[in-house]
């Protein structure tokens, strides 16, 4: 998975301008104009390092002069201790692009480490692990990417990659098989339905208006898995609903294709990485 630069660009760039505004009164106060150092990226957890392009990004931006030497990559597993890059370029833009630049690279590695765990509690099983759209505004293209570099995969990007019947969809839209049937007529062949549902019976009346996935929403395991042996292969299997690392496991032992986690994106633990002045330079 790629990120877009014009995208990234303007991030970082909103992102600047929030924090400095028009002046960092310490940083352009207290050091030189023409004053250059070099600094580094250091992990003090254990976990998935994301986003350290994007974070180099934010010096770039700030400073032509910048350069950097990158010991790790996205998708790496990190240790303390572990040194991550080398930055070198003007002091005063060091300083005031570390902020935003930990910002970034911690919110998206946070991420990158959930999504790992919870891929590594369902190893051996038919499960995928996906995001939801439940992302920060103006971070999701950051957030998936992350969840990606964990080892998950993706669920829709927006309201325009596929058609989701949730239960306010099917209550204000006629009940799942009106629903379903008015999407069909209107829907180019390339898009998907899913529809969310609520117990076995509404499951079995997706599957007989031919949905292409069937979310499984708040059910328990036993249940989960009466769903999977009534489907038999007839639509995708998505779990979805209050799964913890708890229940994980038991989840994705039940047989269900999917398992959407929100968490992964809307309440993740930011991974801890600092950057130091390197004064040996």
């Amino acid at each position: 998975m790629q990120l877009n630069t014009f995208y990234v660009d303007d991030l970082i760039k909103r992102a600047i301008q929030e924090d400095i505004h028009y002046l960092d009164v310490t940083s352009d106060y207290l050091i030189p104009e023409g004053q250059t150092g070099a600094a580094y990226f250091v992990s003090k957890a254990e976990g998935v390092l994301c986003g350290l392009e994007v974070s180099m990004r934010v010096f770039e931006l700030l400073d032509p002069t910048f350069q950097a030497v990158l010991h790790k990559k996205d998708g790496d597993m990190l240790k303390p201790g572990d040194i991550i890059a080398e930055l070198s370029g003007k002091t005063r833009e060091l300083l005031k692009g570390e902020r935003t630049a930990l910002n970034l690279i911690q919110h998206m590695s946070g991420i990158a480490t959930a999504t790992r765990e919870a891929v590594d509690l369902v190893k051996g099983t038919n499960a995928s692990i996906v995001d939801t759209r439940k992302t920060l505004p103006g971070l999701r293209p950051l957030q998936k990417y992350a969840v990606v570099c964990g080892g998950g995969k993706n669920h829709r990007y927006n309201l325009s990659d596929a058609a989701m019947l949730k239960d306010n969809h099917i209550d204000a839209g006629g009940g799942i098989t009106k629903a379903i049937t008015s999407l069909r007529a209107k829907l180019g062949h390339m898009v998907k339905i899913e529809v969310e549902t609520r117990d076995l019976e509404e499951l079995k009346e997706a599957l007989a208006a031919k949905a292409d996935i069937i979310m499984l929403d708040n059910m328990s395991p036993e249940t989960m898995k009466e769903a999977v042996r009534i489907t038999d292969g007839k639509a995708l299997l998505e779990a979805s609903g209050g799964i913890t690392k708890e229940t994980l496991r038991a989840v994705a032992e039940t047989g269900v294709d999917i398992i959407s986690i929100g968490a992964l994106t809307h309440s993740v633990k930011a991974f801890d990485i600092s950057m130091k002045i390197n004064l040996e330079k």
